[in-house]
Protein backbone atom coordinates (compact mmCIF):
# COMPACT_ATOMS: atom_id res chain seq x y z
CA UNK A 1 0.00 0.00 0.00
CA UNK A 2 3.03 2.30 0.12
CA UNK A 3 3.16 2.70 -3.64
CA UNK A 4 0.37 5.27 -4.14
CA UNK A 5 1.80 7.67 -1.57
CA UNK A 6 5.27 7.44 -3.12
CA UNK A 7 3.78 7.92 -6.57
CA UNK A 8 1.95 11.01 -5.33
CA UNK A 9 5.17 12.43 -3.90
CA UNK A 10 6.93 11.86 -7.21
CA UNK A 11 4.13 13.54 -9.12
CA UNK A 12 4.22 16.46 -6.72
CA UNK A 13 7.97 16.84 -7.22
CA UNK A 14 7.52 16.91 -11.00
CA UNK A 15 4.85 19.61 -10.66
CA UNK A 16 7.14 21.70 -8.44
CA UNK A 17 10.04 21.43 -10.88
CA UNK A 18 7.74 22.33 -13.76
CA UNK A 19 6.54 25.39 -11.86
CA UNK A 20 10.12 26.45 -11.19
CA UNK A 21 11.20 25.90 -14.80
CA UNK A 22 8.20 27.77 -16.20
CA UNK A 23 8.71 30.69 -13.80
CA UNK A 24 12.39 31.06 -14.67
CA UNK A 25 11.82 30.68 -18.43
CA UNK A 26 9.12 33.35 -18.45
CA UNK A 27 11.25 35.74 -16.40
CA UNK A 28 14.25 35.22 -18.67
CA UNK A 29 12.17 35.73 -21.81
CA UNK A 30 10.55 38.88 -20.47
CA UNK A 31 13.83 40.46 -19.39
CA UNK A 32 15.60 39.50 -22.61
CA UNK A 33 12.87 41.06 -24.77
CA UNK A 34 12.69 44.14 -22.56
CA UNK A 35 16.45 44.69 -22.62
CA UNK A 36 16.99 43.85 -26.28
CA UNK A 37 14.08 45.58 -27.98
CA UNK A 38 12.74 48.20 -25.58
CA UNK A 39 16.01 49.39 -24.05
CA UNK A 40 18.16 48.63 -27.15
CA UNK A 41 20.86 46.81 -25.19
CA UNK A 42 23.43 44.54 -26.82
CA UNK A 43 22.65 40.86 -27.22
CA UNK A 44 25.38 39.88 -24.75
CA UNK A 45 24.08 42.25 -22.11
CA UNK A 46 20.50 41.10 -22.68
CA UNK A 47 21.49 37.45 -22.31
CA UNK A 48 23.43 38.18 -19.13
CA UNK A 49 20.48 39.98 -17.58
CA UNK A 50 18.12 37.21 -18.72
CA UNK A 51 20.32 34.59 -17.06
CA UNK A 52 20.51 36.63 -13.86
CA UNK A 53 16.75 37.10 -13.69
CA UNK A 54 16.13 33.43 -14.53
CA UNK A 55 18.27 32.34 -11.57
CA UNK A 56 16.54 34.79 -9.24
CA UNK A 57 13.10 33.73 -10.47
CA UNK A 58 13.99 30.07 -10.01
CA UNK A 59 15.07 30.78 -6.45
CA UNK A 60 11.84 32.60 -5.66
CA UNK A 61 9.72 29.89 -7.27
CA UNK A 62 11.61 27.22 -5.30
CA UNK A 63 10.90 29.03 -2.04
CA UNK A 64 7.21 29.39 -2.91
CA UNK A 65 6.87 25.78 -4.05
CA UNK A 66 8.22 24.51 -0.72
CA UNK A 67 5.83 26.47 1.50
Amino acid sequence: MGLPSEANRGSEAVKKMGFIAMHSALAATFIFLLQRFVMNATQESSLLWALTFAVCAAGLAYKQANR
